[in-house]
């Protein structure tokens, strides 16, 4: 019987998978950005928000969950624990749901409201801490409590994912621009929670013998970007990251910096501001780690510009902006806890 409920589940997470399109690759106009400089690069955005839990999110929970089914740590009634400060957890609550097993998302307290009442209605309850820091042990204690199953997205982020295919998002933003101008991008930009998509890509890249670099953009007070500099994975940083979903106080078991060929540290600030920028000049509202993204896909291009090459850059579009109405999307919160 056991045996027989752990088949349904996964052929029910694969039913869903097959009735989901894959995600757009939106080409940005940018004719005249900068008196028309950036003509011999093109940008692209992979619009990771369409999933049906609206972010990129989607395929990780997807991933984890297919993981944990696969290796026997989840059975009938296994109540699932997450370390998440969003996303992960209402994509992840959407799969428990689907499966019907109870689920809990252990998050700081100052997460976005909006994503609090996401986990909320696909029937997750949300158990807060105080902090970032805090998140990995209570989830763990929690857990052990209710003898359940930590799911721990950020260890187990980068086994979980096949980096060799299976429609995984490097395969896919590959196959979408296979007719473009420059179908082989020069740079794919992405910044890491986890580190399990940067990881993917990073494989993906090498397992095909791609010319394409990888670049992961770090905000403030995240470790990756320090840790990647120095060698060190040991390095903590004694604050958390202000772009919610992305910089880590400690290395992640997931983040594999021998596949990055890049780092490049982003200010908060500018990652608010791209965002806002992004919105302008498209009517796309995206959330703060695609701001942070889009920066650094732009520093690329404009360096490709001064360096006379051209080529394409690709980065992602994480999750809708419509997820922060409360928080970056409004400005008394923004000159509040980001700064003017």
């Amino acid at each position: 019987m056991m045996r027989a409920w752990v088949n349904q589940s996964i052929a029910k997470i694969h039913a869903d998978y097959q009735r989901s399109a894959d995600t757009h690759l939106i080409k940005l106009d940018l004719s005249d950005f900068e008196d028309g400089q950036l003509d011999c690069v093109d940008i692209y955005l992979k619009d990771e928000s369409t999933h049906p839990t609206g972010s990129l999110k989607h395929r990780l929970a997807r991933s984890l969950f297919l993981y944990a089914l696969c290796n026997g740590k989840i059975h009938e009634n296994t109540p699932v624990i997450e370390a998440s400060s969003g996303s992960t957890a209402v994509s992840e609550a959407y799969f428990a749901r689907m499966i019907g097993v109870p689920f809990i998302a252990v998050m700081p307290a100052k997460t976005a409201k909006r994503k609090i009442e996401l986990i909320e209605h696909y029937g997750g309850q949300c158990h807060f801490v105080e902090s970032a820091t805090e998140m990995h042990r209570a989830a763990v204690a929690l857990a052990r409590k209710l003898n359940g199953y930590f799911m721990d997205q950020f260890a187990n982020a980068e086994r979980a994912t096949d980096w060799r295919g299976s429609n995984n998002i490097a395969e896919s933003i590959f196959q979408q621009m296979a007719r473009e101008r420059f179908p082989v991008p020069r740079h794919i930009v992405m910044s890491a929670g986890t580190g399990g998509t940067s990881a993917t890509i990073g494989r993906y890249i090498r397992y095909k013998g791609l010319d394409t670099l990888l670049t992961v953009v770090d905000p403030e007070n995240s470790v990756f970007f320090d840790a990647y500099q120095q060698g060190d994975r040991r390095l903590t940083s004694e604050h958390n990251s202000r772009i919610e979903g992305i910089g880590r106080p400690l290395v992640e078991e997931s983040f594999q910096p021998g596949v990055i060929d890049n780092m490049l540290k982003v200010p908060d600030l500018a990652s608010v501001a791209t965002m806002h920028w992004l919105y302008d000049r498209t009517g796309r509202k995206a959330g703060p780690s695609t701001g942070t993204n889009l920066w650094g896909a732009l520093q690329l291009a404009r360096k490709m510009v001064e360096l006379g090459e051209e080529g394409s850059v690709v980065t992602l579009m994480c999750d809708s902006g419509e997820r922060y109405p409360d928080t970056y999307y409004n400005p008394e919160w923004v000159a509040e806890n980001i700064g003017v």
